[in-house]
């Protein structure tokens, strides 16, 4: 790779890549790869790309991020968001990110983990952190710890890591609660109520795809574990790492 250029994991339609302050991010970076496996969110993106004109600068590669089409020691950067939490081995996911990132570079992530406070023991816990699996599609889902280990294991300088998520003026699970107001009446037992009504009878009249119902439901879970895990402080969307390749 000759121009200097950072990889997006599990890029999705590229609305972290398509932003062409992410190009100003890391000195001298020319261009940005976004790495997934769905095609139908590539094409979406591209399109994105083409209309916020950075599709010279920003491209995507269909590929899976456990095993990645790329030679060694070719990115200047690796980021991923909300990512690499649905990695079924941490540490083989973070060795592949090794491997493409060049020597002296960096690779930052936020991860989906469980926090200190989850008892394996305390069968509610096990209960939320199950409807958030099941709901988010998530493998068993790590701790902090665990993924510390994992980066240290795959080589990896930690420089600075935090979850985000303590001390913030406003709780990150507020938006998903079920509070009365226009913006989030879908949230409210009403709404959801009417919600899955009106799901069920489009997919009947065939508007819907065939599982929309399934869908919902699984949503439905995920958003009352992920509310759940967030009061009893047991689980984090915003455990924030920053990691360096060593020369």
């Amino acid at each position: 790779m000759s121009k200097a250029g950072a990889l997006d994991l599990a890029a999705g339609v590229g609305g972290k890549m398509e932003k062409k302050d992410v190009l100003n991010a890391v000195e001298n970076l020319t261009s940005v790869t976004g790495l997934n496996n769905n095609e139908y969110q590539i094409s979406r993106g591209k399109e994105l790309n083409r209309i916020a004109e950075v599709d010279e600068t920003c491209e995507f590669v269909k590929a899976d991020f456990m095993k990645m089409p790329f030679n060694d020691n070719v990115f200047d950067a690796v980021y991923a968001i909300d990512a690499t939490c649905h990695a079924p081995d941490a540490l083989g996911c973070y060795k592949e990110i090794y491997r493409v990132l060049k020597p002296g570079q960096h690779f930052a992530a936020y991860e989906w983990c469980l926090t200190d406070a989850f008892d394996a023991n305390n069968l509610e816990h096990q209960r939320i952190k199950k409807e958030i699996e099941i709901g988010d599609g998530l493998p068993d889902i790590r701790s902090t710890h665990q993924c510390l280990e994992a980066l240290k294991h795959a080589g990896f300088e930690v420089i600075w890591d935090k979850d985000l998520t303590i001390g913030a003026p406003v709780p990150w699970y507020s938006p998903l609660e079920s509070q009365f107001s226009l913006a989030s009446f879908r949230l409210t037992t009403v709404g959801l109520f009417f919600l899955r009504y009106m799901v069920k009878a489009l997919e009947c009249v065939g508007i819907a795809p065939k599982g929309s119902q399934r869908v919902l439901s699984f949503l439905e879970r995920a958003r009352a574990g992920l509310v759940e895990g967030g009061k009893k402080e047991i689980f984090t969307p915003m455990y924030f790492f920053l990691v360096r390749k060593p020369l």
